[in-house]
């Protein structure tokens, strides 16, 4: 599809001039200026902490702008708060979803705004509404499908169409593809292109510049805080979007010198595992990781990995089976005796499993180990230590604010959330680190960071378990690939002679290799 075929360029959606949004002496918008026109998708591109996200809660009414304009349509608006953005033909669909698990597709979508007949509220017609909606944009949603039921892909679809069903003519999509795999990401990017080609106008926020060149027309780069510039995305590189966004060169090839792997540190045999609803998702699946090698585990969502880490991790018991670390044996242990035996853990929902959100980044950079001297003496916490250990690390990982140590983890932009996790679990220094989807939600400078830290721990001849749905990832760092389907390990290979095109077969369950 001819991406500009269907923008008109004359009609002006939104228009933010000289934006600054201050939080107290933080300046996290300092003079930004955002010019999207009707039909097109408009990227926005910045670090992780540059101040995106602030920028949209702006247009979206969830903060008021300490100066600067607004106008919607040529129309100059003070938008009060999110009805008034809704009114306005403005609609956000969040990074985390914003769902009722046990209500069905056609009741979320509707909720705040059912339609009734006489005193009852009107299904028929609100779920023929959502129907047409889903055919119109070409969603295949299923009005009648429990959220709990569908895929997290699916769920985002009900986010769109739930702002669609409030008439938005305006979308803002805030890292839409964090938590979707290749073919969802594909699916999205042609449910993006029914919608301008509709006369919507869609904000991507994002950081993946692969994505970028796919779907957006124009791009808006911010660094922290501040406008940098708007191009046009077919006439730029990827190599060249970074660089705006990063304001220096990034190295997308991940350097790895040939190490011969050591002996076997994680030892995992025909474990079995059912999922939440008690149906068995793990089938007798086996494998190992040795020291000085990263294994990565290969495979489309939903095939038994989040199992297999809560179970490895102590978050949920297996049904039978056999883990060694180290050659001692912690199938079924807690999670603190496992952590004591050498393993520690970047998990998959960093908001969920890895960070108690009300606490400091500093607390919860000792999570662990806050019992422990230094942190601690004769059961007292000791204040400086706690500080000075938080403030050497947030300037290590390039934590951002700087002087966050004191915030609460929840007040961080999402990537900085996860470089505060890795921060912790990489130099908690156990033998064995399991990373699920370390990178995610990461821009493509902190991704050459976690990276050349993942590769680091390998180096210092640790064992790394690395789960990811990015293929790219897994194939530049894994030393050997272990594919997962169907709760078994279907095939294994050589990271240095993975092709793409086999794993994704294997991945679908279609070639057996190893």
């Amino acid at each position: 599809m001819d991406r500009t075929s269907h923008a008109d360029m004359s009609q002006v959606a939104i228009e933010m001039r000289e934006i600054v949004k201050k939080f107290g002496d933080f300046t996290a918008n300092d003079h930004i200026n955002l010019k999207v026109h009707r039909g097109e998708v408009h990227a926005i591109l910045g670090e992780n902490g540059a101040g995106k996200s602030t920028l949209m809660n702006v247009l979206y009414g969830l903060y008021r702008p300490t100066s600067g304009e607004i106008y919607v349509n040529g129309k100059k608006e003070e938008i009060r708060d999110p009805s008034h953005a809704i009114e306005l033909g403005i609609g956000m669909v969040h990074q985390h979803f914003m769902l009722v698990q046990p209500f069905s597709v056609t009741e979320n979508i509707i909720l705040g705004m059912e339609p009734v007949k006489g005193i009852r509220v009107d299904m028929k017609t609100a779920r023929a509404k959502v129907e047409e909606l889903s055919k119109r944009y070409n969603m295949q949603v299923d009005p009648d499908a429990h959220i709990e039921d569908i895929s997290v892909g699916m769920q985002q679809r009900v986010e769109i169409l739930k702002v669609l069903y409030r008439g938005a003519d305006i979308l803002i999509l805030d890292e839409p593809t964090a938590s979707l795999t290749p073919q969802e990401i594909q699916e999205l990017i042609e449910i993006i292109h029914h919608l301008t080609a509709d006369g919507k106008s869609v904000i991507l926020i994002t950081h993946k510049l692969k994505e970028i060149k796919a779907c957006a027309d124009c791009c808006t780069i911010i660094r922290q805080g501040k406008y940098i510039g708007t191009v046009n995305v077919p006439e730029v590189t990827e190599q060249d979007l970074a660089s705006m966004m990063v304001g220096r060169n990034v190295e997308f090839k991940v350097q790895k010198k040939q190490l011969e792997p050591g002996e076997v540190v994680l030892d995992v045999k025909d474990i079995h595992g059912k999922d939440y609803r008690g149906v068995e998702i793990l089938k007798g699946l086996s494998l190992n990781v040795r020291r000085g090698e990263i294994v990565g585990l290969a495979g489309v969502d939903g095939n038994g990995q989040s199992e297999l880490v809560e179970i490895l991790t102590g978050l949920r018991k297996g049904e039978s089976g056999s883990v060694k670390m180290n050659g001692k044996e912690i199938f079924n242990k807690t999670p603190k005796e496992i952590f004591d035996s050498g393993v520690t853990s970047i998990p998959e929902d960093r908001q969920k499993h890895g960070l108690v959100l009300d606490f400091t980044v500093a607390e919860n950079l000792i999570l662990q180990n806050y019992k422990k001297p230094p942190f601690a003496e004769k059961g007292i916490l000791k204040k400086k230590k706690i500080t000075g250990h938080a403030i050497e690390l947030i300037g290590s990982f390039d934590i951002r604010p700087e002087g966050c140590e004191i915030r609460p983890a929840g007040t961080l932009s999402g990537g900085n959330q996860q470089k505060v996790i890795i921060a912790r679990e990489i130099t908690n220094d156990s033998d064995l680190l399991i990373a699920v989807n370390p990178t995610r939600g990461l821009d493509v400078g902190a991704i050459e960071f976690v990276h050349r830290y993942i590769v680091e721990q390998r180096n210092k001849n640790k064992a790394v378990l690395l789960v990811s749905f990015e293929l790219d990832e897994i194939m530049s760092l894994s030393d050997r690939i272990e594919v997962i389907f169907d709760g078994k390990i279907s095939g294994s290979v050589k990271g240095s002679e993975a092709d793409e095109n086999e794993l994704g077969l294997m991945m679908a369950g279609g070639v057996q290799h190893g």
